[in-house]
């Protein structure tokens, strides 16, 4: 058989966009092609089926609930009970995208056992594809140890919302010398066997430098245009959420004065009389 020769086999590698079902490979691949891949978060059925309709990549179910659905301030309290039903809710109606859970804060710190522990019940319990660990350096072992139980991780470095109290608040990380650190912590990531690694709220020179070394895609969040992929908040990038916004969210739209018009004016109707009409009347 005579071997297909390497223009061929790079002509017939299908691009991101043309992937039936996104899994951790495809996103290596992309890199290694130049191509560039979209993530967002995603907490119900709905809007993970929507989402995935839009050609999103990877959804995300993240700690973020904890703000942006269960009305908590910080991620802290999440626990994985409440993160295990939302997860399960996006997996069912996520028909392309790499689903993508993170571990919640006290779920994985005290030892690279309970982070396998945690990691097994998301992955059999919710349909899921791969976790999410915020671990640099020194909790990569963590990550080695649910990576060995056969569970694709997706780090997470920079600023990292569940230790926001010991980094002094949200504040931008890998700054001057601190982007040493930075680099330092992806290596490890990478190292300990993690398929991709979040860089949110970091230095765009730094986070162009850790995409540089490293083999495997970074995704950024506040991190610049040099990362593989993108990742925001679903409720910031359509606006549902309102308020002062961090700079690095793009509203792409205002659900907020959307929805907001439609349910006043539902209100009215109902209460003049309006609604429901005959149209929306059973008889016989």
């Amino acid at each position: 058989m005579t071997a297909t020769p390497p223009s061929d086999q790079a002509a017939s590698t299908p691009s991101l966009s043309e992937v039936t079902r996104v899994r951790t490979v495809h996103l290596q691949r992309a890199k290694a092609q130049g191509e560039k891949f979209a993530m967002l978060t995603s907490y119900d059925a709905l809007t993970a089926a929507i989402f995935d309709g839009a050609g999103v990549d990877v959804l995300l179910v993240g700690d973020s609930a904890g703000n942006n659905v269960l009305g908590y301030e910080t991620t802290l309290p999440v626990t994985l009970d409440q993160m295990i039903p939302l997860a399960a809710a996006v997996s069912r109606a996520a028909q392309r995208a790499l689903v993508v859970v993170d571990l919640p804060f006290g779920s994985y710190e005290e030892s690279p056992e309970q982070a396998v522990r945690s990691s097994v019940r998301i992955m059999k319990e919710t349909g899921a594809h791969a976790v999410k660990i915020e671990a640099g350096a020194e909790l990569c072992d963590h990550v080695a140890a649910v990576v060995r139980a056969g569970i694709p991780v997706m780090g997470h470095v920079g600023f990292t919302p569940q230790s926001e109290h010991a980094l002094g608040g949200y504040r931008v990380q890998g700054k001057g010398d601190a982007a040493a650190t930075l680099i330092a912590d992806a290596q490890a990531v990478q190292a300990a066997g993690a398929f991709a690694v979040v860089l949110e709220m970091v230095s765009a020179d730094a986070a162009a430098q850790v995409e540089d070394v490293l083999v495997i895609p970074t995704v950024g969040i506040g991190a610049g245009n040099s990362t593989t992929g993108q990742v925001l908040v679903w409720q910031d990038m359509l606006g549902l959420r309102t308020g002062r916004m961090p700079r690095f969210v793009k509203q792409y739209a205002q659900l907020s004065q959307t929805i907001g018009d439609a349910v006043g004016s539902y209100v009215t109707d109902v209460k003049s009389g309006r609604f429901p009409a005959e149209e929306h009347s059973f008889r016989g």
